[in-house]
């Protein structure tokens, strides 16, 4: 039979590169977007469709009209320069204020699907904190296939006065991931704050792609592994020149496409 060794891994230099995006919405214009809503390949959806608690012990359930809303915001940039891309923003909700001023959404639970497998995410956020708010959590978690395998979250300040607008970053790395979930809680409830987002930056790790020869959706040394034994049971992951052969040439054509993210 034929084999190739450890060895051979030595010829592998560098990563493979990745394709990196950001989604800024600046092409898009200040309007309601519906309750499902497709952009950049990302499927925003399931708005507010959950019932939980205010921190006042005041209840709430699913979000009648809740819909993904673009928002002309420059009066608010003009006041958080590093934040975001100037002059659109993400939100959600059933109302918005036209023109340069701005309204935080109300954001219990919103589903953020991908058209392509991602490796890490980063998003611009600002929310109210204080007064009503103070208490709620913020939570993104990441999921491949239904299941968590990445979360970042912040408790929202409760310091004294209500409704100073705060900004922070959620950041997600290390793992594969094909959706993501936005939503806040008070204990162990949903609960509905106000939030908006900007600048969603994705890597991307590509679906179907020669290089990614375990299925995992990322392209990683793991993969060479994986290749050699395809090589070894002449399977079809094996031919990565596409002559319809498995030959030691196609060593070379995983090396090739390892390095070029693909």
């Amino acid at each position: 039979m034929r084999k190739l060794t450890a060895l051979a891994a030595a010829m592998i230099a560098g990563s493979a590169s990745a394709q990196t995006v950001t989604l800024d919405f600046e092409d898009l214009a200040e309007n309601f977007y519906g309750a499902s809503f497709v952009y950049q390949g990302l499927e925003f959806s399931d708005v507010n469709q959950v019932s939980g608690v205010f921190p006042s012990g005041e209840t709430f359930g699913p979000q009648p009209f809740d819909e993904v809303i673009i928002e002309d915001a420059t009066l608010f940039y003009n006041d958080f320069p590093g934040w975001g891309s100037a002059d659109k923003m993400l939100t959600f909700g059933s109302a918005y204020v036209t023109g340069d001023n701005l309204s935080l959404g109300r954001v219990s639970s919103v589903t953020i699907t991908l058209d392509e497998n991602a490796d890490s995410v980063d998003m611009d956020i600002a929310f109210y904190e204080n007064g009503p708010w103070g208490g709620i959590e913020l939570h993104i978690d990441a999921l491949f296939e239904g299941s968590v395998v990445g979360s970042d979250s912040l408790t929202i300040s409760d310091l004294g006065g209500r409704d100073n607008i705060a900004t922070d970053t959620f950041s997600i790395s290390g793992a594969v991931f094909d959706e993501l979930h936005i939503y806040a809680t008070f204990g162990s409830d949903f609960s509905l704050p106000r939030l908006v987002i900007d600048d969603l930056t994705l890597n991307y790790v590509g679906a179907d792609c020669l290089a990614d020869v375990n299925g995992d959706g990322a392209v990683t040394p793991t993969d060479f592994t994986a290749w050699v034994n395809a090589f070894n049971n002449n399977a079809p992951e094996c031919d990565q020149n596409g002559d319809g052969s498995c030959t030691p040439t196609d060593f070379t054509a995983w090396v090739n496409n390892f390095n070029n993210g693909c």
